[in-house]
């Protein structure tokens, strides 16, 4: 497994433009679905995946940057693979949408987040596997929340026949990053009409505590809808504590009914590898397992960077699982690079197909001829396959 990491990352940084579809293949046992060369300002963010009924898989990333049209009506980039990964096309671009999932539901494909950072949130709907998308131009087909809303690209899962999506509003009380964000939750039934704005129940919000974590709580974001272990739902948000590279994720209880929030502060903390930056969760029943990917911070970072915000460590991707939802345990050492500047395999988005983990990252690297602007402002949208991930629970890091 090692000799695989030093030569994939070895040979990721060698590629350039010019290099065949079958060379990169062969050399990353994985595939660029996008790149987006630094020096344009504009920067791969938001990776998601689907799977079709006919069993192609859809990706999905959007632009950020200084040279975007993020804060005014944000591009989003759609790709289709007819090959189980190895070769990608682009489909389709969207105008108005942002830090926006793709997901399947009843075989039809959905695309749910705002329309620009902070914006309004949106769902689109495609019949023809994401070629053509329908506009969301009211309340009746497509738009669902007016107002200032965040996200990232988060499971969309159905539980006691209804849909969960994790969703934060941006609306304060200090109109700062991580402080302005509310943790909720949007719902609707399993067969309601998702383009309606009248089919989704949101929460209420719960909004930035200073007291939190003994006064080091700067802001939870990006949140899981997950179902416990006793069959009931949770937001998993990732934590922003400033203070200590032990990271952590927050739990916040939702009523059955999808309306109501609420969290314990004694308890809703857990230790959580990774828990400062995006991550995203879901549950296999064949394993009886939580797995995730996330960006632990190995002791030889911490030693090298000792002061450095947890937050902005993403040179490492690991594999992880629990049991419980409170105790977690890495498995495996999926991606790595020595820099920590400018080199991230970050914001990943993953599905389970068969006995392999299938995934998309938002990747920062060298493409031969400029590195990325660092490890944040991603240049590379990546495809990756971890086979027989069911087995590697039985060993830990």
């Amino acid at each position: 497994m090692k000799r695989f990491l030093w030569l994939l990352l070895m040979n990721f940084g060698w590629i350039v433009p010019s290099i065949s579809q079958d060379k990169m293949l062969s050399n990353l046992n994985g595939t660029i679905v996008a790149h987006q060369p630094a020096s344009t300002q504009q920067y791969i963010g938001s990776p998601s995946i689907a799977i079709l009924p006919n069993g192609n898989y859809v990706a999905s990333h959007d632009l950020f940057g200084p040279e975007s049209s993020e804060f005014v009506q944000a591009v989003t980039h759609v790709y289709r693979s007819s090959d189980k990964g190895k070769t990608w096309r682009r489909i389709s671009e969207i105008q108005g949408a942002f830090w926006s999932s793709l997901f399947t539901h009843r075989g039809v494909l959905y695309l749910l987040g705002p329309d620009r950072h902070h914006g309004t949130v949106l769902i689109r709907r495609s019949e023809d596997g994401g070629a053509t998308w329908t506009d969301p131009t009211g309340t009746a087909n497509g738009l669902l929340l007016k107002g200032m809303f965040h996200c990232a690209p988060m499971p969309v899962i159905e539980h006691n026949g209804r849909l969960w999506r994790g969703m934060e509003t941006a609306h304060g009380p200090i109109l700062e990053w991580g402080k302005r964000y509310g943790a909720m939750m949007m719902s609707a039934p399993v067969d309601a009409d998702l383009l309606k704005a009248s089919s989704w129940t949101t929460s209420n919000s719960l909004l930035y505590d200073s007291t939190y974590l003994n006064g080091n709580f700067t802001g939870w974001l990006e949140g899981n809808a997950v179902v416990t272990p006793d069959g009931g739902m949770v937001d998993i948000l990732r934590v922003d504590d400033r203070t200590t590279h032990e990271e952590k994720a927050a739990l916040v209880s939702i009523s059955a009914d999808g309306k109501e929030a609420s969290f314990d502060p004694g308890t809703g903390f857990i230790p959580f590898p990774g828990g400062s930056k995006k991550f995203a969760i879901r549950f296999d029943e064949r394993s009886g397992r939580y797995w995730t990917l996330s960006n632990s911070i190995p002791e030889e970072f911490r030693k090298q960077y000792p002061k450095r915000n947890a937050a902005s460590f993403r040179n490492t991707l690991v594999l992880m699982s629990s049991v419980d939802l409170r105790s977690w345990q890495i498995h495996e050492l999926v991606l790595q690079h020595p820099d920590v500047i400018n080199h991230g395999f970050q914001y990943v988005d993953w599905l389970v197909e068969g006995e392999d983990i299938i995934m998309v990252s938002r990747t920062a690297y060298s493409d031969g001829a400029e590195v990325a602007n660092n490890n944040h402002d991603a240049n590379f949208l990546t495809f990756h396959r971890i086979g027989g991930f069911r087995e590697k629970a039985k060993r830990t890091l």
